[in-house]
């Protein structure tokens, strides 16, 4: 059997399926007892979705980085007031079924809601918990009109779910389709973290097939050192010898990558296997995911040492999604301190500066 089909066929998706020399923590057990117990709870939940390869890279430890990102705990059932299922409003900014237009040059196609493995720091569970299958032909005609008519629409980035859950013929009929009904040329980025947990699904056939498609970038999540498995790094060196371009948003996450140590080597290494580290994302408000959200605050000074620690090519941009649906916005801390009269040497007027050092300097304002 292929690989890729025993992945998906011994994916672990109910208490049962852990193997029984594998013990869940308090947390975890209390998760599953509450999931059996509450009928509306079983409803609201993120399904629960662990492939053999993304399971053999958890730890023993209950604070294990990949566990903590792959096993649910009974905080998930903890709802702050601020908390919603959907906290960037895609309902707000969908004009058709299965699609997301919230920046006037891109758009983005829900095709489907399954994932290959379910984050539980997942900010889409308000559209990957109902049971939201592939995008059926009459949708996907309906999406293909609204981009169709629109001509100021550059990108089309192809998301869930995770779009890798599809089966090739599936996927591929999809980007031709694209294709085939937008004569114009079109950015596509695929949202997908196939390679981070099921790299098998990336066989060689696959990245051959998605290389004769041009303007294709390939948009994954990585969010600590470990999922670099070989595996994974293998699919990462075969995508850029075939020419796709890969780029990786990282979500800070409390416990699995809130250190510098942890961030800095996670992005040297994403550049070892040319994957630009791209956006390092501050937490979602979704509904169950407190435990997993990082301070601001506490976000702002990892960002300013991990400054003074790689290079500009290894830093990704650090920024929230306005609750409310406002968007996406750089987090920036700017060097630049004010303007000043008389402080800056020969020049009259000057802007001064705060160095990574914190020792003042200047650039001349004429």
């Amino acid at each position: 059997m292929e690989e890729r089909f025993r992945q998906r066929r011994d994916t672990i998706r109910r208490r049962k399926d852990f193997p029984a020399d594998f013990s869940l923590s308090p947390g975890e057990e209390e998760f599953f007892r509450r999931l059996g117990s509450e009928e509306k709870a079983s409803l609201r939940s993120l399904k629960l979705a662990i492939t053999p390869h993304y399971f053999s890279l958890i730890g023993n430890e209950e604070d294990d980085p990949i566990r903590l990102q792959a096993i649910p705990r009974v905080e998930e059932f903890d709802t702050l007031p601020y908390e919603k299922e959907d906290p960037l409003e895609d309902l707000r900014y969908s004009p058709v079924e299965r699609l997301v237009h919230r920046y006037r040059d891109r758009v983005l196609i829900l095709l489907t809601g399954e994932c290959l493995t379910y984050c539980r720091h997942c900010f889409r569970r308000h559209f990957s918990s109902h049971g939201s299958g592939a995008i059926q032909g009459g949708q996907l005609e309906a999406v293909l009109d609204y981009i169709r008519g629109r001509e100021d629409i550059h990108e089309v980035i192809l998301s869930g779910g995770d779009p890798l859950s599809l089966e090739d013929e599936r996927f591929f009929g999809i980007l031709r389709r694209i294709q085939e009904a937008v004569p114009r040329p079109l950015i596509i980025r695929i949202a997908t973290r196939a390679p981070v947990v099921m790299p098998q699904r990336m066989a060689p056939p696959f990245l051959d097939g998605l290389a004769d498609f041009p303007r294709v970038f390939l948009i994954t999540q990585f969010n600590h050192p470990r999922e670099l498995s070989r595996e994974s790094g293998a699919v990462l060196d075969a995508c850029a010898d075939r020419g796709i371009p890969v780029y990786n948003q990282a979500v800070l996450l409390k416990g699995v990558n809130d250190s510098v140590e942890t961030l800095s080597q996670l992005f040297q290494r994403l550049l070892e296997f040319r994957v630009k580290p791209y956006y390092l994302f501050q937490g979602d408000l979704a509904s169950g995911t407190s435990h997993f959200r990082v301070p601001l605050d506490r976000g702002m000074e990892l960002y300013r040492q991990l400054r003074q620690r790689i290079s500009g090519l290894a830093m990704p941009t650090y920024a929230v999604d306005l609750p409310g649906g406002g968007g996406k916005v750089p987090l920036v801390e700017s060097y630049l301190d004010t303007l000043v009269e008389g402080e800056g040497g020969e020049a009259q007027r000057a802007y001064r500066f705060t160095g990574p050092d914190g020792l003042n300097y200047y650039y001349p304002a004429e």
